[in-house]
């Protein structure tokens, strides 16, 4: 790995950090992570795959106020880093050794961060009191340091003095710690799967279950008939040397708008219902009030 790759790195996730505070463009999720580091280092695909990975893994995690989550972006920075420059580090295994435990570590930098940025807060608070709107403009400024530097400086050390340590990991779980290594990839592939079943705990599955079946279900039908198809042509062509018809995948994309109709559908029918209630409600209460009308009550007597 390169110096200027280390840098270009390093840089990269202090930026992304300010990114999520302030502008949120899409540079400081674990696919835009992905990407660049993959651009960075020469191997797209490779970026692109362990940030997918991560991303999903993510997909129901959330947080609230000064409350700190698992930073899956710094994990997909150095999982992407090393899984390219690593010989035998294949993708999976980064994810499940590197990218998670990355992830999970980076919990407690975030708290640290979040600490050391109060003091310029209170120095903000003392220049207001003192009308210093010169101070309120550095101090606001220098907040962003502690933040930048909880994500640059751990990525530089890792990046620049722990590739001999990930090497040997690398090749243990390609030699004698084999099992573990094909446990790690097993694991990898796995976590796009986990947060799914994280997203699927906070949605309300039970009022919208037929679509999850509808969903499933078209998706495997779909799957088994692009892949018998798929192994037909090959066959085909096989045997004839003038059969040139390529036959392309399921079209995922073509799935998601499907659901994407249905989501449509499904928001304008709650819609029109809920305007249906209102209306309902709204001739109700006149009628009873129509029927209260002229009554005396017993205050009246």
């Amino acid at each position: 790995m390169a110096w200027w790759q280390i840098i270009l790195i390093t840089l990269y996730s202090g930026v992304q950090i300010l990114d999520e505070l302030q502008i949120w463009s899409g540079l400081n999720t674990p696919i835009g992570a992905g990407f660049i580091v993959g651009l960075i280092m020469g191997n797209i695909p490779v970026g692109l795959f362990i940030g997918a990975s991560m991303q999903l893994m993510i997909l129901g995690v959330g947080t609230f106020g000064g409350a700190s989550r698992i930073d899956a972006t710094i994990g997909t920075v150095l999982a992407t880093a090393f899984s390219i420059s690593i010989h035998g580090m294949s993708p999976q295994v980064a994810i499940s050794s590197i990218a998670v435990p990355v992830a999970t570590i980076m919990i407690q930098l975030d708290i640290l961060a979040r600490f050391t940025n109060t003091y310029f807060a209170h120095r903000i608070d003392h220049d207001i009191e003192t009308f210093n709107y010169k101070g309120i403009e550095r101090n606001y400024l220098l907040g962003a340091l502690p933040w930048a530097l909880s994500r640059a400086i751990p990525v530089f050390l890792a990046l620049a003095f722990g590739r001999g340590l990930v090497q040997a990991i690398a090749n243990a779980l390609n030699g004698s710690w084999a099992w573990l290594g094909n446990g790690l990839s097993l694991a990898g592939a796995t976590l796009p799967a986990v947060g799914f079943a994280i997203l699927l705990r906070y949605l309300p599955v039970k009022k919208h279950v037929a679509y999850l079946i509808l969903g499933f279900t078209i998706t495997t039908l779909f799957s088994v008939i692009f892949s018998n198809v798929q192994s037909l042509g090959t066959g085909i062509a096989a045997m004839s040397k003038g059969f040139s018809v390529k036959f392309n995948g399921m079209p995922m994309l073509a799935i998601a708008l499907l659901g994407f109709a249905l989501s449509i559908m499904h928001y304008k029918g709650s819609v029109n219902e809920d305007k249906e209630n209102v209306t309902k409600n709204a001739v109700k209460l006149a009628d009873s009030s129509d029927e209260t009308k002229g009554e005396i009550t017993d205050d009246e007597l």
